[in-house]
């Protein structure tokens, strides 16, 4: 081996130990920066987290309770429902005044007598009553009315109109925006055609306006006033309910039932109609006899029955036929003339 290669050599290898070295270095001086920010970031204080109540434990005296998620606001007085009842009463005394006593306990508690409806039968008496009382006494009028007599059913429903309350609301608002809009557009409209234009659309604004707002104030009185139909009957009153029938035998009944109504409405009307048929009916009737009578009574015309028109038809004279004439006795009858041949005829 020459002495340039051994120097070369040498060289080289110092180059890669310094290349080791420096490389080294630099590793050393990263994991060391390294590990003092790591350190550093242990030693600085951290912010205090809120920690979780733990499973069970109720809240420390002053610590208001944690919310529950997802929980929702359900509270009735800020919700729209609309109440709805019936009930059937028994009253063993007069039904009349057990309706009026009804009625007054409407009236007493701000409500008002919808709809009333009385059969006076005696024992067998019964009346109908459609009561709207304000929904805070909804359960008080109940309970009043079944203090009248005995109380045999009561159906109680009810029905959230919220989300109903809500959508008009907000669909209130927004055709109030576009009515006002439309208002400031036509304000600031310059031609005829710009001006018909928005007029109609203005119209057409404030009433789909209009129509919403009286739902508004539809659903505002079923929510503000309820609605109890109670039904009070007498002692002896009936209390089964008509049940429906099928089969042969029922829809015999209900055919036989059906015909008489039937015969019943025809007799009516016939007795209706017989006055008039005798007012009317005899007049015309000896009317149409005495000209049946008169036609036959009456001769033909002379020169054949009358046409249609009233006219007899033009007669003909028949003319009048020579006689024939005398042959003298005894005179030779003249030979017949011979046939006349035709034209052109040859015997031959």
């Amino acid at each position: 081996m020459t002495t340039g290669s051994r120097r070369r050599r040498v060289r080289t290898l110092a180059a890669l130990g310094l290349v080791a070295v420096l490389a080294a270095g630099g590793c050393s001086r990263g994991g060391s920066e390294d590990s003092g920010t790591a350190r550093s970031d242990a030693a600085a204080p951290q912010p205090a987290l809120p920690q979780a109540p733990e499973a069970g434990r109720a809240p420390a005296e002053g610590e208001a309770p944690p919310p529950e998620r997802g929980a929702t606001d359900l509270r009735v007085e800020q919700r729209s429902i609309v109440y709805s009842g019936t009930m059937r009463v028994r009253v063993d005394g007069d039904v009349e005044a057990a309706a009026r006593d009804a009625a007054a306990a409407a009236t007493g508690a701000g409500g008002f007598v919808g709809a009333d409806e009385r059969h006076s039968t005696g024992s067998n008496a019964r009346a109908e009553l459609q009561l709207r009382v304000p929904a805070e006494k909804f359960t008080s009028i109940l309970d009043q009315l079944a203090g009248l007599g005995r109380q045999e059913s009561r159906r109680i429903s009810t029905e959230d109109v919220t989300e109903a309350v809500v959508d008009l609301d907000a669909r209130i608002a927004t055709q109030r925006a576009r009515v006002e809009s439309a208002r400031r557009l036509l304000a600031r409209a310059e031609s005829i055609s710009d001006l018909v234009t928005l007029e109609s659309e203005l119209a057409r604004r404030e009433a789909d306006l209009a129509s919403l707002e009286a739902k508004k104030r539809r659903l505002a009185d079923l929510t503000a006033l309820s609605t109890i139909t109670v039904t009070l009957v007498g002692a002896d009153a009936s209390t089964a309910e008509e049940e429906s029938e099928t089969g042969f035998l029922a829809g015999l009944r209900a055919g036989w039932r059906v015909f008489g109504i039937s015969v019943t409405v025809l007799l009516t009307v016939l007795g209706a109609l017989l006055p008039w048929l005798i007012v009317l009916g005899v007049p015309v009737g000896a009317l149409v006899v005495w000209l049946r009578r008169r036609k036959r009574s009456t001769p033909p015309p002379p020169g054949g029955p009358p046409t249609r028109f009233g006219l007899a038809p033009p007669t003909q004279t028949p003319t009048p036929t020579p006689p024939p004439t005398p042959t003298p006795t005894g005179a030779p009858t003249p030979p017949p003339a011979p046939p006349t041949q035709p034209s052109g005829y040859d015997p031959k």
